[in-house]
């Protein structure tokens, strides 16, 4: 008995692994940088809180408002391209055909062959065939507006209650030094596991998010110090 071949791909995650990672990243490096920039504007305790609350709801809709509209335009270009292409099938099957065919033939099937296959696949799912190999149209990679505007919002929440949980541990003092190392050590967790679960260099994910993580609270915190010796 031949032994089970399995692959293990990563287009399927595509979707909820872009909008979660990018909330996420966000949730952290947006909430520690205005942390660090009120911080060093030398705010009092309660008033570093309360931006860190805001930035944490704020952020969380924002994401999630931003999401929705985005994917939903999407979403609603792969409708009318699908209405399109149903409509063209049903005026014009022949030339669809012909069409199809001609896609699988640049693809390096021989005439007889791609016509064939044309053939095959309209005879199941005319609609389908169209859809993923003329216009790269299909159900994996489908725009879902909810699940991306939700992934967006709770991970931004997530990502962004670990700065804020970090200063119940720091003392005034050392707000500047445990929030930045706090968030800059998930920062890279979370680029490399989100590389990894992408299929892609663990090292390499994790090093891009923690540089310019760092790069948004340096400038953040120096701004914040900058305006605070102003005031």
């Amino acid at each position: 008995m031949r032994p089970r071949h399995h692959e293990n791909h990563f287009t399927q995650r595509i979707g909820w692994l872009r909008a979660a990672v990018l909330g996420a990243n966000d949730g952290i490096i947006s909430t520690a940088s205005l942390i660090l920039g009120v911080a060093a504007a030398h705010a009092s305790r309660e008033s570093i809180l309360t931006a860190g609350v805001a930035s944490l709801v704020a952020g969380a809709m924002s994401m999630a408002a931003g999401e929705y509209v985005s994917v939903s335009s999407q979403s609603d270009m792969e409708e009318a391209e699908t209405e399109t292409e149903r409509k063209e099938l049903e005026s014009n099957s022949a030339a669809e055909h012909k069409e199809l065919a001609n896609i699988y033939a640049k693809r390096g099937l021989t005439p007889h062959l791609a016509n064939e296959v044309a053939t095959q696949l309209m005879a199941h799912d005319a609609l389908d065939a169209h859809l993923r190999d003329e216009l790269g149209i299909s159900e994996t990679l489908k725009a879902r507006p909810l699940q991306a505007a939700s992934a967006s919002a709770i991970t931004y929440a997530v990502g962004a209650a670990l700065p804020l949980l970090s200063l119940f541990v720091a003392t005034p003092s050392t707000v500047t030094i445990v929030v930045p190392l706090v968030s800059l050590i998930v920062l890279t967790l979370l680029g490399g596991l989100a590389a990894s679960a992408g299929g892609a260099s663990v090292v390499k994910g994790a090093l891009r998010v923690l540089f310019w993580g760092a790069i948004a609270m340096a400038v953040t915190a120096g701004l914040g110090a900058l305006f605070g010796a102003v005031g």
